[in-house]
């Protein structure tokens, strides 16, 4: 563990509202794992804040000049709402994406339509306004777990199939994180998707045609217009009436859902390409 983990979190809150500011300030304060609190009433007054708190440099020095952000900052977190004047603060959070050593981003928002956005641009958590003490406290666990996992910035959402994905799903106001390794296959509906888990399902404003380009290599497969399947929980693929079916997963919880016609070559190619794979690793 790096000293500096033992020293109390300096966190820079952002929001163009001042009583939202004032409010999202006095909780942060409130927590004693939290050393010091920064204010910004826009995100270039944020940006100047983070020149002048350039990691190294004397305290109280006066900011840096120019535009460009600080490559690494003593800041250990960023507490920012989303829609603001000018520099808004997703546009804010891909800036801070360029730094070498990157704060954590937290957005604090009342708006639950830019979760994905949010997590494409790097956000550790999302938390919904009016901000509740229990959520900023969990947001504030889960940086702290980061530090202390010696990852040097949050875990980002990517394509392909590299790193498990966490998809963000708001819940009457909670925001449940879910992996993606989790999900056992996705149902259209309409500009939505439906995430089926072993433990539910999730509705989530993202297209299934979106995450079918981002999963396709991290192992999912589309069978139907309306279906996207995780190929490895494919238990068995048989004819029935007048077209294919696929099961997924066995016992309780098993899954039948339909192949249509144009989707039944590809799905029979990449399950033969996965089993000859998987005996060749034998």
């Amino acid at each position: 563990m790096d000293s500096n983990d033992t020293r109390g979190l300096v966190v820079l809150a952002v929001d163009d509202e001042q009583p939202a500011l004032e409010e999202m300030a006095f909780l942060l304060e409130d927590d004693p794992r939290i050393a010091t609190v920064l204010t910004a009433g826009e995100s270039t007054e944020a940006l100047r804040i983070l020149n002048g708190r350039r990691a190294g440099a004397p305290a109280g020095g006066p900011p840096a000049p120019g535009p460009d952000v600080a490559s690494q900052t003593d800041i250990d977190a960023v507490f920012l709402d989303i829609r603001m004047p000018g520099l808004d603060g997703l546009e804010l959070a891909r800036v801070l994406q360029n730094m070498a050593v990157q704060p954590a981003i937290v957005f604090v928002t009342a708006h639950d339509d830019r979760a994905v956005d949010a997590y494409d641009v790097g956000a550790i958590d999302y938390l919904l306004k009016p901000l509740r003490t229990e959520r900023l406290s969990a947001a504030l666990d889960r940086i702290l777990a980061s530090r202390r996992s010696g990852v040097a910035e949050p875990v980002r959402e990517e394509s392909g199939g590299g790193d498990d994905e966490v998809i963000p799903v708001e819940l009457a106001g909670t925001t449940k994180l879910v992996p993606r390794s989790a999900v056992r296959y996705v149902e259209a509906q309409g500009d939505y998707a439906r995430l089926h888990t072993t433990e539910g399902s999730h509705l989530v404003r993202i297209p299934l045609s979106v995450l079918e380009d981002r999963w396709r290599d991290a192992g999912f497969v589309r069978i139907h217009r309306s279906f996207l399947v995780a190929l490895p929980l494919v238990t068995e693929l048989r004819l029935a009436g007048s077209g294919y079916v696929v099961r997924i997963g066995s016992g309780p919880e098993t899954a039948e859902l339909p192949v249509s016609r144009r989707h039944t070559r590809e799905l029979k190619d990449r399950l033969v390409r996965a089993t000859k794979q998987a005996w060749s690793q034998r």
